[in-house]
């Protein structure tokens, strides 16, 4: 008896390996896949702008790291005590002005050549519902908890997150036109927009997407982790205790039905290697000074040192 549906996915024709390079971007899901190259040993960036939740976020960043734009003291401004820029998120803000800028302009330089030299570009669109300040009349990334009357709330239509979304890839395209993008859309329900809207947003996303995969080029992939969200898991017991967030028995098995299809046969055995290091460095034993354990530290060094001789990259 199936007590699921299970979404066909068809296995990608350019699988990551461990010699791939990945960069993660865009919502906070886009961090979770992120943790899990981590978690495994891949080469891989995650978010050096923080969390971007929606696709004017994503294109400003981008573009800016691509054209080499720096950013200036007029991107940025002094509020609670500390320094922000509505481009990224209030996770890089701190209280020394020369530091910030210094800061922003060292991970734009680290997300161009992250972009230049990647293979594989994971995008996670969040929401298309976006706040734009009506003093500059421009698009933020983040609010950083200024008042609201400062901010006009707009959903941004099927046709203008197509619009950013072809940007970005003509951007990165002309930076790397070796790399895969994939495009997913994040499962992290924002119902503060409201219910309606939530789903009227993440349509949006999926519509644009979709209109730019059937352009048919082989650089541009669609992982459907939202779908599998929705009609996979499709039970509360899948979300954490906000019950917004997918829980982490959600996120593994949102993983698991990447790797499946993503991640090379090849590599997949390195993974598993590498998965039984890590549980082996996590366990607590009994006694850490017996001579049981201490052989059972050495066999596991010895295994390490067998990966990092094929993959120097590696770090445990």
């Amino acid at each position: 008896m199936q007590f699921t549906t299970p979404i066909p996915i068809q296995k990608s024709n350019y699988q990551i390996d461990y010699n791939s390079k990945i960069v993660s971007l865009g919502s906070c899901f886009a961090v979770n896949i992120g943790d899990k190259f981590a978690h495994f040993k891949f080469q891989n960036s995650i978010n050096p702008f923080g969390i971007l939740f929606h696709p004017l976020a994503l294109e400003k960043i981008i573009l800016k790291a691509i054209f080499k734009e720096e950013f200036t003291k007029e991107d940025i401004f002094f509020y609670n005590e500390r320094w922000h820029s509505f481009d990224v998120h209030s996770d890089l803000s701190v209280s020394n002005k020369e530091l910030f800028l210094k800061m922003l302009n060292s991970n734009l330089e680290n997300l161009r050549n992250d972009l230049s030299e990647s293979s594989h570009i994971l995008i996670t669109l969040g929401t298309a519902w976006v706040y734009r300040n009506l003093k500059s009349e421009e698009v933020v990334a983040n609010c950083h908890k200024v008042s609201q009357n400062q901010f006009k709330k707009e959903l941004l239509s099927a046709d203008e997150i197509k619009n950013s979304l072809e940007k970005i890839i003509a951007a990165i395209s002309e930076a790397n036109p070796k790399a895969k993008i994939i495009f997913t859309i994040s499962p992290v329900r924002h119902i503060k927009d409201g219910f309606v809207e939530n789903q009227w947003s993440k349509a949006n996303l999926i519509t644009a997407v979709h209109q730019i995969i059937n352009q048919k080029s082989e650089s541009i992939n669609y992982f459907p982790s939202y779908e599998i969200m929705m009609d996979e898991l499709r039970d509360y017991r899948f979300y954490a205790e906000d019950m917004i967030h997918p829980s982490q028995m959600a996120i593994d098995y949102i993983w698991k039905r990447f790797s499946e299809t993503w991640i090379s046969e090849e590599a997949m055995l390195t993974l598993q290697e590498i998965e039984n290091i890590q549980k082996g460095l996590n366990h607590r034993p009994f006694n850490s000074e017996s001579e049981q354990h201490q052989k059972f530290l050495g066999n596991l060094q010895q295994r390490i040192e067998v990966l990092k001789s094929r993959f120097p990259f590696m770090n445990f």
